[in-house]
């Protein structure tokens, strides 16, 4: 893991061509706000909404399985 130092207003970039950049935006306790800019092709999410996105997808997936398993051989 790479830790880096930034005041407010101080930005970090990712990419060769800074295809994400994250700014601190502001600093209330232990509570931090940051921006980020990416372009629209790149999912930006937080932790706990990422995870419960991969859930779901997961869930579905199993869905699916279980749906073509249920179906006879002779049907599909």
């Amino acid at each position: 893991m790479l830790i880096l130092t930034r005041k407010m207003g101080e930005s970090i970039v990712i990419g060769t061509n800074r295809e994400i950049e994250i700014t601190v935006l502001n600093i209330n306790g232990n509570q931090v706000r940051l921006g980020v800019v990416a372009d629209k092709d790149i999912p930006v999410h937080r932790d706990e909404i990422y995870r419960r996105i991969q859930k779901t997808q997961q869930n579905t997936r199993q869905q699916k399985e279980k749906i073509a398993y249920a179906i006879p051989e002779d049907l599909i």
